[in-house]
């Protein structure tokens, strides 16, 4: 039996849903890293590190390769790339309707007084 579209869909939404994670993939943007660069750009421990790496890996959204003791980290395709800047853009779009209600609320605000 397979899988639904929107469960498929889903489980990958929920699988970027880390904080380190979203952070690898915005890192991996500018081209592959070294597991020791990653560290020095993300406060967290190499173990967790690796674990968030690890699911990145088996998702298929990253690839990683060995230049003896040296891990390095690419993202897997340019649509991951393409899908980090939708969401900014789609961020960047909600945080701005925001501002915009905030100043209608304190121009209400000073108008009651």
């Amino acid at each position: 039996m397979s899988v639904p579209l929107y469960q498929a869909k889903a489980d990958f939404f929920r699988m970027l849903g880390h904080p380190v994670r979203i952070r690898v993939l915005e890192l991996l943007q500018d081209g592959p890293k070294a597991v020791r660069d990653l560290l020095a750009e993300i406060e967290i421990e190499p173990p967790a590190l690796s674990q968030q790496l690890a699911v990145l890996r088996r998702s298929g959204i990253v690839s990683s390769t060995r230049d003896g003791a040296t891990v390095v980290y690419t993202l897997a395709g340019g649509d991951v790339a393409d899908l980090m800047q939708a969401a900014r853009r789609i961020l960047t779009e909600m945080l701005a309707g925001q501002n915009e209600l905030l100043a209608e609320l304190r121009k209400a605000e000073v108008g009651s007084r």
